[in-house]
């Protein structure tokens, strides 16, 4: 498995429209990869496909409120860049498509690799001044990290 990170950066940088004021931009991704990494060290998946998840979940949005096409979009996204900028099995993208498709919907997932995906990025929902709840985390350790009040921009990885 390859990924050109530096090229899906720039890549995912010149697609999103919002510019980097939004919320949901590179400093949102950078906290999501960050987030996610930390996860899949304490409950495993594949930080790969985590990572990759920081990246092309939110780049598909259009507008900074509720965009309910924003997570296809993403999807579509690395799909597009597969083989191009990065390899991964079939398997692996299958997690990478559902995770990017279905963050916004509010479930969790009994799999690691998605629920460290959708947890990563609710628990950067602090940035939206929202309170990210432990009933709404996937992996033990985010359910930890909010117990704890471990999250906001002090509490970083």
């Amino acid at each position: 498995m390859h990924v050109n990170w530096t090229t899906l950066w720039e890549e995912a940088i010149a697609r999103f429209s919002l510019g980097t004021e939004s919320i949901h931009g590179l400093e949102h991704w950078q906290r999501v990869e960050r987030y996610g990494v930390t996860l899949t060290e304490h409950n495993g998946g594949d930080v790969l496909v985590v990572r990759l998840f920081a990246v092309c979940h939110d780049v598909g949005r259009l507008h900074d409120g509720i965009d309910d096409g924003h997570g296809v979009r993403g999807a579509a996204a690395a799909a597009e860049w597969r083989e191009i900028l990065y390899t991964l099995p079939d398997t692996a993208f299958s997690l990478l498509h559902e995770a990017c498709c279905r963050h916004t919907n509010g479930q969790q997932s009994d799999d690691p690799t998605i629920g460290a995906c959708w947890d990563a990025d609710r628990l950067d929902l602090w940035r939206a001044g929202i309170t990210p709840r432990e009933d709404m985390m996937s992996t033990t350790h985010a359910r930890e990290l909010v117990r704890a009040g471990k999250i906001g921009p002090h509490h970083l990885p």
